[in-house]
């Protein structure tokens, strides 16, 4: 498969997903879109060569968040519904595929994946590499990309699965011993 359609079948999946999650009256079958959606958006991060963004939305989105959900779920009343799918308001449905083309409109001007952009070729990445040793005495240009120039944002992503780990621990040990 071409990378391409690769893309175009994970955007589709991952708009279908949202789209599902939206609309669906069962909460059930809306918590699993939503875990699918998370996922999906995951494979996108790896495929747009995040791995570390990736990896946080597949801990996060579709893991530890399916887990409260499904907590949550199962610790309240499900009411039963004739109907599967939400009724949509056209200003609402609208106003979403306003956002969306605006949106799209942008697509255009990405780069495509892999592809040598401005700033992974020019001033920038020469800038890493000359001087991430003697700046960071980190040996390996990505740690010190990741520990020093970008230190603040590792952490948060570290804080950020960290916060949401402990928090599902203790849901489920207040579950489990409950």
């Amino acid at each position: 498969m071409t990378a391409t359609v690769i893309e175009g079948v994970l955007l589709a999946f991952v708009l279908g997903c949202a789209l599902g999650a939206a609309v669906m009256k069962d909460v059930l079958a809306s918590v699993i879109a939503f875990a699918a959606y998370s996922l999906g958006v995951s494979v996108i991060w790896v495929v747009l060569q995040a791995p570390d963004v990736g990896l946080t939305e597949a801990a996060v989105g579709a893991g530890i968040m399916t887990i409260l959900f499904l907590l949550a779920l199962s610790n309240t009343v499900r009411p039963s519904h004739e109907q599967f799918f939400e009724s949509i308001r056209l200003r609402t449905a609208l106003g979403v595929g306003a956002f969306v083309l605006v949106m799209a409109a942008t697509v255009p001007a990405l780069p495509e994946i892999g592809s040598s952009a401005p700033v992974s070729t020019g001033v920038v990445t020469e800038y890493y590499i000359v001087n991430a040793y003697p700046e960071t005495q980190v040996h390996n240009a990505v740690t010190a990309v990741l520990a020093a120039y970008r230190g603040f944002d590792t952490l948060g992503e570290a804080v950020v699965v960290f916060a949401a780990g402990a928090v599902a621990l203790g849901v489920l040990r207040r579950e489990v011993f409950a």
